[in-house]
Formats: C-alpha cells, sequence, structure tokens
C-alpha cells in the first residue's frame, strides 16, 4: 500500500515498486489523478481522504492482507501557526502524522503473524533540523521520526522492518517543486527518482533512517540537530526568500 499516491513523489515511488514487481493498492484524494494511475500500473486504487478517521478506519476495512506500506502522504504545513484555523492544525496532524501511525498499528500486526513485512515512512530532513516558518510541518516530521524510531526498535525480530526515508529538496514534483521557490546559493535538490530508489533501498536492506539530500543539505540537517542555535541564526540569514516563497505558494494547500 502506497498513501498519498496523488501526489508527484507518489506517482515515481509507484512506478518504481510497480517494475520491482510490487501489486499495489494506491490512495489519494484526487481519483482524477489515483484513477488513470492504478490503471496504468494495474493497481487498486483506494480513495481517500486519511484527514477523516473514518475514512482511515474504510480503507484499513477494505485492505486486506499487506505486505508492504509506504507512508507518503503529507501536507506541507508551512507558515506561522497563528495563521492556522484549529481545523487546519487538526488536519495536518492527522494526515502526516496520525494517518501513518493509525495504519502502522493496524496492518504490522498481520506482517507480525506472518513473519515478514515492511515499513516506510516518508519523513523530511525538517524532521531533523527546524527552520523558521515551518513549525507545524517539522512538529509532525520529528514525531514521525520518532514514532518510525521506536516501532523499529518494538518489531525487532519479528521478521517486519521499519524505515523512514527523509529527503531534503525535491526537483521536479513534490512540495518544494510545486512551490517554484528557490533555493539559497550553494544548495542543490535531489531527484524524485532517487527518493524512489531509497524507498527501495530501505526495504531490501532494512535500513532504519535514510536521508536523501546532497551533501551540503545533509550538513545543514545535521548542524541543526547538533547545534540548533547556531543552525537557526544561519537559516535566518540565508533562507528567508525561499521560505516566504514557500509560505505563500502552499497556502492553499492548508
Amino acid at each position: 500500500m502506497l498513501t498519498g499516491a496523488t501526489g508527484g513523489l507518489g506517482g515515481v515511488i509507484a512506478r518504481l515498486l510497480h517494475r520491482r514487481g510490487a501489486e499495489l493498492i494506491l490512495t489519494g484524494r484526487n481519483a482524477d489523478v489515483l484513477r488513470p494511475l492504478a490503471d496504468e500500473l494495474s493497481a487498486r486504487a483506494v480513495v481517500v481522504d486519511l484527514a477523516d478517521p473514518v475514512e482511515v478506519d474504510r480503507l484499513i476495512a477494505e485492505s486486506g492482507e499487506i505486505d508492504l506500506l509506504i507512508g507518503n502522504a503529507a501536507l506541507p504545513g508551512s507558515g506561522l501557526l497563528p495563521e492556522y484555523t484549529l481545523e487546519q492544525v487538526d488536519r495536518h496532524l492527522m494526515v502526516n502524522l496520525r494517518a501513518p501511525i493509525i495504519l502502522a498499528r493496524a496492518f504490522s500486526q498481520g506482517m507480525v503473524t506472518r513473519g515478514s513485512g515492511h515499513i516506510v515512512l516518508i519523513g523530511s530532513l525538517s524532521g531533523k533540523s527546524s527552520s523558521p516558518a515551518s513549525a507545524l510541518y517539522s512538529a509532525t516530521k520529528f514525531g514521525l521520526r520518532g514514532f518510525a524510531g521506536g516501532l523499529r526498535q518494538d518489531l525487532h525480530g519479528t521478521g517486519v522492518g521499519v524505515s523512514i526515508v527523509q529527503p531534503g529538496f525535491v526537483s521536479g514534483v513534490g512540495m518544494f517543486a510545486d512551490s517554484g521557490a528557490q533555493l539559497p546559493r550553494g544548495m542543490r535538490t535531489i531527484s524524485p527518482d532517487a527518493v524512489a530508489e531509497a524507498v527501495a533501498s530501505a526495504i531490501e536492506h532494512n535500513s532504519g533512517e535514510v536521508d536523501v539530500a546532497p551533501l551540503e543539505v545533509k550538513a545543514v540537517a545535521l548542524l541543526g540537530s547538533v547545534f540548533p542555535e547556531l543552525s537557526a541564526r544561519i537559516l535566518r540569514r540565508m533562507g528567508g526568500g525561499t521560505l516566504a516563497a514557500l509560505v505563500e505558494a502552499q497556502r492553499e494547500k492548508r
């Protein structure tokens, strides 16, 4: 099962998994995008809004047993927190954090019983280092990273693996590419194919945590996790234009 299949990155991941022989259940909110993709890949399509707990329960009930869960669906969550309504805050928490936890809880039980399976959660380097105008998004990605690490420990020895794949800025498709924002000088993007390959590799090698980004972006994330105050000063000075463009472009996705 791949959630968030109607986003650009979801389609790239789905096509790679199909080429590797996976039989797919694809989920997303946009039926006009989801169903043609499912037809292309001989996959099953389930139109679902992960912000609705009833819809999440329906997805679980209709899916049966699965061997792989790739939690890719997410909302961008950029902007200052007071700009969000309480309903918008709840929606981001539901899609980005609650839904993958509930799906992992439901499907991991069958995997443990069968003694095999894998869960891949698509996080972000924003789950390792915070930046301005991203408090809500970072909250969900920090939480997702912690959940993945804890669940991996809990399932150790059962035959079920858990991985978190954490991209930096992705070119071509996805949240950053759709925003049209430009990175500060000296920072580079990563291709969507590289993220998809990281997902496949995490499954094949049972990797716990995979960062997918150029060296300089990884370095900034590492700096933020080890020296958060120094990182914050640097990001405030170098990332203002990029952050402003992201916030404005992603406002309608709240």
